[in-house]
């Protein structure tokens, strides 16, 4: 492959002009995406009151995360094999006409399955995204854009909880999904009218078989990490069978791999020591973000008696420390040419970050513990999108689009299993702090609302968030000693010097 040429026709300079249109809407399907993994959050006691089906809670949030990840690969190889704007296009249509449907749900069951197919466009809105970049921008310059990238998702995770709050305060349930419509109608427009991809359509066969087999072993392993220990049992023999077709998934994958002539993820690529060192790096990343935005507001509401939007608007320090420095850590790769030192750097404030976390109690200062989350996001906008640019920087252009469906669907499992191990893992010590003083007639400890555990008697609260304190601790020591690995991971990463053109 030859770099494209300088041209400087007004072809060309209209072209130069588009790009920052281009990756505004890019950002702006991207941060849609990120934003209904957890804008739902909020909204769940709304949703059951109105239309039933407490039972099936957990699963308005597990339809979208199952389908949205198993379809992250694919996503990638399609983009790869028909063009990134074809694909980008479809994703939104999708993910537009699944919002739509959602908000119109009338059941339970309706809203799952529309769930389903939001999740399904969704899943290909930031991998398709965030490969398109590279379609236009070159690798020595990616730094900077892939910076916003990176923040814009953070954003995204971080303010869905408070956005769901507000809108289910102040309009209905319904415009959580509903305000995806203007935003993403207006990025499929702007998509439609600049994106001009430096690629060639040429005929493909499809590897629908492995794309089977990996949909069989992403699916099980999202359900098993969704569902373990909360609706399911660990021992049970659905979690038996769930984990034999995880493994009959992952197998069957592997050997259809070996053999289609287009693999879905071609299987060299678990060779190339950076997209496997990004991939471990990323997975831990996903551990840790999650688990600390899913812990972080609920620790607000029971111990410091926030209310949902307030504790939503306490983690503006996370947000902006992995906003402002994802930013500035892309200018300045963009101007050095080197990425390396920043996954160090970064996991070393992760795990330091984390380490403080671990230490919060009942009177721990706000303005200490948003020190403490600055920190974190600080050490997060290092690393999340760093890791994108070196996988893509390092691999062949034509694999460019699923060595970036691979390096975030790692992201994306680390997410899902951290959430839940760590919810395990609290449960269990909430619920072990608190068995010899907490009487049976004041409900089950780990089922408590924040407005009920505040009724309770002064004794019994003070015992209640005691060990709610101590529960935390575990939860973030945990996180701490798995993004120390992470860490390590990062000094095997090598410096591969940045491409100064993008390629056909």
């Amino acid at each position: 492959m030859q770099p494209i040429p300088t041209d400087t026709s007004p072809a060309a300079t209209d072209a130069q002009t588009s790009i920052p249109l281009l990756l505004a809407a890019l950002m702006l399907v991207m941060f849609l995406a990120a934003l209904d993994q957890t804008i739902v959050s909020t909204a769940l006691p709304t949703i059951v009151s109105d239309l039933g089906g407490l039972r099936w809670l957990s699963w308005v949030v597990t339809a979208y995360l199952l389908a949205s990840t198993v379809v992250v690969p694919l996503y990638g190889k399609f983009g790869d094999q028909f063009g990134r704007k074809r694909v980008l296009q479809v994703a939104v249509v999708l993910f537009l006409l699944g919002s739509a449907l959602c908000g119109a749900a009338q059941t339970m069951g309706q809203l799952i399955a529309f769930r389903i197919l939001q999740g399904l466009g969704g899943g290909g809105l930031m991998v398709v995204a965030m490969a398109a970049i590279g379609d236009v921008i070159p690798p020595a310059e990616r730094g900077r854009y892939q910076g916003l990238f990176g923040g814009v998702f953070g954003l995204a995770t971080v303010v869905g909880p408070l956005i769901g709050g507000f809108l289910v305060e102040h309009l209905s349930w319904h415009w959580i999904f509903y305000i995806n419509l203007p935003l993403g109608l207006l990025a499929l427009v702007v998509i439609g009218s600049v994106f001009r991809p430096h690629v060639a359509l040429v005929q493909h066969k499809v590897d629908y078989i492995g794309a089977f087999f990996l949909t069989v072993a992403l699916g099980a392993v999202v359900l098993i990490t969704s569902l373990g220990g909360s609706l399911l049992a660990w021992q049970s023999l659905d979690m038996l069978c769930l984990s034999l077709f995880a493994l009959i998934g992952l197998a069957g994958f592997v050997l259809e791999q070996r053999r289609a002539a287009e693999p879905i993820m071609p299987l060299h690529l678990f060779r190339h020591r950076t997209f496997v060192l990004a991939g471990l790096i990323g997975f831990i990343v996903g551990v840790s973000l999650f688990g600390a935005v899913t812990f972080l507001p609920l620790y607000m509401q029971v111990v410091k008696n926030a209310t949902p939007t307030s504790a939503g608007l306490q983690m503006l320090p996370l947000m902006g420390g992995l906003l402002v420095v994802s930013a500035i850590t892309g200018r300045l790769i963009s101007r050095w040419g080197r990425y390396r030192m920043f996954p160090i750097l970064g996991t070393l404030l992760q795990v330091i970050a984390l380490g403080l976390l671990s230490r919060l109690d009942l009177d721990t200062p706000m303005a200490l513990m948003n020190l403490y989350m600055g920190l974190l996001g600080a050490g997060l906008g290092m690393v999340m999108q760093v890791l994108i640019l070196a996988v893509q920087n390092s691999v062949e252009p034509r694999h460019m689009g699923v060595a970036t469906s691979g390096a975030t669907l790692f992201r994306s499992v680390g997410g899902a299993i951290g959430v839940s191990l760590f919810g395990a893992l609290f449960s269990h010590a909430l619920l072990g702090a608190l068995a010899s003083d907490f009487s049976a007639s004041a409900g089950s400890p780990a089922s408590l609302s924040p407005a009920a555990v505040h009724a309770l008697p002064a004794a019994l609260q003070h015992s209640y968030l005691v060990a709610f304190s101590g529960a935390m601790h575990g939860v973030f020591l945990l996180a701490g000693g798995i993004t120390s690995v992470a860490f390590a991971l990062s000094w095997l990463l090598r410096e591969v010097p940045l491409r100064r053109a993008t390629q056909a």
